[in-house]
């Protein structure tokens, strides 16, 4: 897989920076519209995320990595920090059952990117985090 990469500081200002990036690559072509929607929507999510809460108010960076790969069909998308530890497989679900003015605030981004990928992987390397993510090429 030919790997595309993005590092840039953890700041709000950066997430149509790293919209823009993903969406010029002709790799991201190859999913369907509905898909490409998921992945910008979990791109956010999971942007947004690290942006508030890996630093601890602190300046940071982060790196994405992006590309297509034909062994597996997918289209990955991977988030390097090097912020607080977090592995967001381990976050409780929302419980969606219950009106939204009952419900407990958080958790329901992580909730969304787990239901739109169809692989999520988490490590922490050498004191990073890195999430990746996998989205399977659909026919068209």
């Amino acid at each position: 897989m030919k790997e595309n990469e993005l590092t840039l500081e953890a700041s709000p200002e950066n997430l149509g920076k790293v919209l823009e990036f993903v969406e010029a690559l002709p790799e991201f072509a190859v999913l369907r519209p509905k898909d490409q929607n998921q992945l910008m929507i979990c791109i956010e999510e999971i942007f947004v995320n690290i942006v508030h809460y890996a630093y601890s108010g602190q300046t940071g960076s982060i790196t994405v990595q992006c590309g297509f790969e034909e062994e597996t069909n997918q289209f990955r998308l991977r988030f390097i920090d090097a912020g607080i530890p977090f592995n967001p497989l381990e976050a409780k679900d929302p419980d969606i059952s219950l009106p939204p003015e009952d419900r407990q605030i958080g958790g329901l981004g992580i909730f969304i990117v787990r239901k739109f990928m169809d692989r999520i992987d988490y490590q922490n390397i050498d004191g990073k985090n890195i999430l990746t993510l996998a989205k399977n090429r659909e026919e068209r």
